[in-house]
């Protein structure tokens, strides 16, 4: 008996979301799995929010029509609701570090029609002070999880929040882009490190976009050849 079925023998593999026993070590149960808003079928190609239609067209939500988006390809794994918003609450204020690796596969599969071939994967970064607090950039320990997945190379540090901002929780869209402008820069020592790169950025969830505008745009102005993002929950309206 190895060591991995002894532990499992002791200590057997719980679902993610609600303690039940699975199979296997990062999974969810029968009925989490089907209660969890995963992004399947046709997405909008800017954030991945689930549309109507056929898988094959290319579509748009309303709001990426509305709003421009500097990147070139968006996918999310889930919609941000139910279990999903547990899971990335539990991740980003509950400690729960082990929902990072199977996360990442569940963005790898949202990014299956992407072609992702020598990206740089970077997360969006924290401020010094708010990553002092909270000990860990959730979205750091996605991206180092989805680059494993993906055997493409991960830079960590590639951003800099370069100027403290607050908590846009309950802001507007408009408020949320103005107090992003100019936020995230990538730093001297970078450089070299993203010209001519393709980047695929990440983060936890998008709401707005705003955070991952200001650090696409940061990465395009240091000289990235081209910019995709991919998150682990989309917020939808009425959600």
């Amino acid at each position: 008996m190895n060591i991995q079925t002894a532990l499992h023998l002791i200590y057997p593999p719980r679902c993610l979301t609600c303690g039940d026993v699975v199979d296997s070590d990062f999974g969810l149960c029968g009925p989490c799995w089907r209660d969890t808003p995963f992004t399947a079928g046709l997405v909008c190609d800017q954030c991945g929010l689930p549309l109507p239609g056929q898988a094959d067209e290319v579509a748009c939500c309303d709001e990426c029509m509305t709003l421009a988006r500097p990147w070139s390809w968006g996918r999310s794994a889930m919609v941000y609701d139910g279990n999903a918003r547990r899971m990335v609450l539990a991740l980003k204020h509950g400690d729960r570090h082990d929902i990072a690796a199977p996360s990442a596969w569940w963005m790898a599969r949202a990014l299956q029609d992407v072609d992702t071939a020598d990206m740089l994967v970077a997360p969006v970064p924290l401020h010094r002070w708010r990553l002092a607090r909270r000990r860990f950039n959730q979205s750091a320990l996605l991206a180092g999880a989805l680059a494993k997945v993906l055997g493409l190379t991960h830079c960590p540090d590639l951003l800099a929040r370069i100027r403290r901002t607050p908590s846009l929780d309950g802001h507007g869209a408009d408020q949320r882009f103005g107090v992003m402008q100019g936020a995230i820069a990538v730093p001297d020592r970078n450089i070299a490190t993203i010209e001519g790169r393709c980047v695929l950025l990440v983060d936890d969830v998008m709401t707005s976009g705003a955070t991952l505008s200001a650090a696409t745009e940061a990465c395009i102005a240091a000289g990235a050849a081209d910019v995709s993002v991919v998150t682990l929950a989309r917020v939808a309206k009425g959600h």
